[in-house]
């Protein structure tokens, strides 16, 4: 089934980088949509979104996580995405 949006499948794969540093929460994010580069643990990076090998209730963009930039997991990965 399509969410809002008409896409499907955009949960629940695997966690997806992203370039925000860790913070613990959303106080001073910015609110333009740019990453939150500075500030906070700048040795992790956020992980959103859950993945296949987690609870249901984790598969929802506003789950988050953190690992370090060179801490492979297969459970973490990417979205390609294009802009014009």
């Amino acid at each position: 089934m399509a969410n809002a949006f008409g896409l499907y499948d955009m949960h629940g794969l695997v966690w997806e980088w992203c370039a925000d540093a860790w913070h613990k929460n959303y106080e001073g994010a910015p609110t333009d949509g740019t990453a939150w580069e500075v500030g906070g643990d700048e040795n992790r990076r956020v992980l959103r979104g859950g993945s296949w090998s987690f609870s249901p209730e984790l598969c929802r963009s506003a789950s988050r996580s953190w690992n370090e930039p060179d801490g492979g997991l297969r459970i973490c990965g990417f979205r390609v995405v294009a802009t014009w």
